[in-house]
């Protein structure tokens, strides 16, 4: 934990020097000791502590200093460290300065130059000051603070990826939190563009690209060799597992994730039916041990990198990345998985992100709390998300186009959703408008004859219907049905497009595209069973029929 901060200023050079020396003597297995040598220096001292999060524990300042009097400077200090204890140098003939500083800027203690012996002068007075600091302290959070609106789709994106690449972090709103404006101000812009990203060494990241916070705070994205056996594009429960399968039998392997490890299975807050875990385990939780489970066996996991197209020359297979750069390899697996359908409604577009979210958005269960929250979708993945923002808000109203819940969801959930008081299930309804100025608030509900409508008061809204595939960046390179979903195996027969396996005198392997050495596998495939335990298959799967096919070139 870092120590907190004891700040001592004072113009004259010998002085400060004595002071700091008798500080560090006394405190400094505790705290660390700073100087200044002016106001000025001091506050821009006090500016950097704050913005590494650092805590101050208590200000020494000589009272006569010409550019600025200690009394000026502890004025301006208290509104950066309000909670530091404050303590003024004075000669004898400034006493009546010290005495009137404590009704103007509620000085702790004055102290009288000079101040040898300091154990019987200057250590008893301090050691009070600094034991009653610390009996109120509370240690600040070490990592990543994000100051940004509540409202800002930029600021939920990026609390989003950090959260889903388990990257600690403090969010703090400025309309309510005098943290987030403290820090605003301290800043080196004076009003930096939000959200904005303060870290432990001081340095900000002001309205950044979610690759500039990937390498910011430690992720890979870049790879470390030009040639690889293997390329898995997506780390969805398809892709870890493939990679997990592949390095562990000695394949060298990288997998490219765009946004977060653990795919749309990552957003759920409990999966209860996947196999091994009897009490259930949360999608993030699953992607983050599978995570450490592939790097363990040496894959390589590049982050905030995007997958724009794919190529082949000969037996190598390319796949090119949204910074330009490129992976080779001898064979790919596509896990792209898929995303929720856009809602059709009126207003949907303009407030999404402010109070409107596609998929469970786990980090506004704080910020629905005690508030009216809808969710559209009636399968697994609503369930779950109804069954986590229940714990949090008032009511939790699940809109279902269906007459039932069965046909879609597995019974476990239906059985917990109709157990639980704050959720209500309406089907036959749909959301025909999305409203409000800068966020959500009002939803208008109609049944789906069309017979009734009404308005209902909304704090936010998530949406879970339907599956959009991630593959038109492939373009036309392999086959795919008219949804977008790859199609693999027999399918690639059955719609006469195994013509570049003649040549090879074999028919696509389960799980291989119509372009030979490359496979896919999880919910971006035709035909795939979409549920978590079914993608974990195809991924080991996938990795059967690539060493098929690399015994063969």
């Amino acid at each position: 934990m870092t120590k907190p901060a004891i700040l001592t200023v004072d113009d004259d050079m010998d002085v400060l020097r004595a002071v700091e020396r008798d500080l560090r003597r006394e405190y400094g297995s505790e705290y660390r000791v700073v100087r200044a040598d002016s106001g000025a220096a001091a506050l821009e001292v006090l500016r950097e502590l704050k913005r590494r999060g650092e805590p101050s524990a208590l200000l020494l300042v000589d009272q006569r200093m010409p550019a600025m009097t200690g009394v000026e400077f502890l004025q301006r200090a208290i509104e950066i460290y309000p909670e530091a204890k404050r303590v003024l140098l004075t000669a004898y003939a400034d006493t009546d300065a010290a005495i009137a500083a404590i009704n103007e800027v509620h000085i702790d203690h004055y102290l009288l130059k000079p101040w040898d012996p300091p154990e019987e002068r200057l250590y008893p007075v301090l050691k009070d000051l600094l034991d009653d600091w610390r009996s109120a302290y509370r240690p600040p959070f070490e990592g990543v603070r994000v100051v940004g609106n509540r409202w800002d789709p930029a600021s939920h994106r990026v609390r989003e990826f950090l959260a889903r690449n388990s990257i600690p972090y403090l969010w703090m709103d400025p309309e309510v939190s005098a943290e987030a404006r403290s820090l605003i101000e301290v800043s080196a812009k004076g009003k930096p563009e939000l959200p904005c990203l303060f870290f432990e060494d001081g340095s900000i990241l002001e309205k950044p690209e979610i690759r500039e916070i990937a390498e910011r705070c430690g992720l890979k994205t870049t790879a470390d060799m030009p040639f690889y056996d293997l390329v898995i594009v997506g780390a969805g429960p398809a892709g870890l597992a493939a990679a997990v399968y592949g390095a562990s039998e000695g394949l060298r392997t990288v997998v490219v994730e765009r946004q977060a490890p653990g795919g749309q299975a990552g957003t759920s807050s409990r999966i209860e039916n996947y196999l091994g875990f009897p009490s259930g385990v949360s999608g993030g939780e699953l992607a983050r041990r599978a995570v450490t489970q592939a790097r363990r066996f040496g894959v390589e996991v590049l982050a905030a990198q995007e997958a724009v197209a794919l190529s082949a020359d000969g037996p190598s297979r390319t796949v090119r990345l949204g910074d330009g750069s490129e992976l080779k390899s001898h064979a790919v697996v596509i896990a792209t998985g898929v995303s929720y359908r856009q809602l059709e409604a009126e207003g949907i577009e303009r407030l999404n992100g402010a109070g409107v979210y596609y998929g469970a958005a786990l980090t506004e269960g704080e910020s629905v709390r005690d508030q009216d929250v809808y969710i559209v979708g009636g399968a697994n993945s609503a369930g779950q998300a109804a069954m986590y923002f229940s714990g949090f808000a008032r009511t939790v109203t699940m809109l279902v186009r269906g007459d039932s819940l069965s046909s879609s969801m597995s019974q476990y959930l239906i059985d917990q959703i109709q157990a639980n008081d704050r959720i209500r299930v309406r089907t036959g309804t749909e959301v025909l408008d999305v409203q409000g100025e800068t966020r959500l608030e009002r939803l208008l509900i109609s049944s789906v004859d069309g017979q009734t409508s009404e308005t209902a008061s909304a704090s936010a809204l998530f949406i879970f219907i339907g599956a959009v595939p991630h593959t038109d960046w492939l373009g036309d390179i392999v086959a795919r049905d008219e949804h977008g979903f790859i199609l693999s195996g027999t399918d690639v027969v059955g719609h006469g497009a195994a013509a570049r396996f003649g040549p090879q005198g074999r028919s696509p392997f389960p799980l291989e595209t119509s372009l030979p050495g490359v496979f896919v596998a999880g919910d971006v495939r035709h035909g795939s069973v979409k549920r978590v335990a079914s993608a974990v298959g195809e991924g080991s799967m996938a990795v059967v029929d690539v060493h098929r096919y690399l015994s063969r070139v």
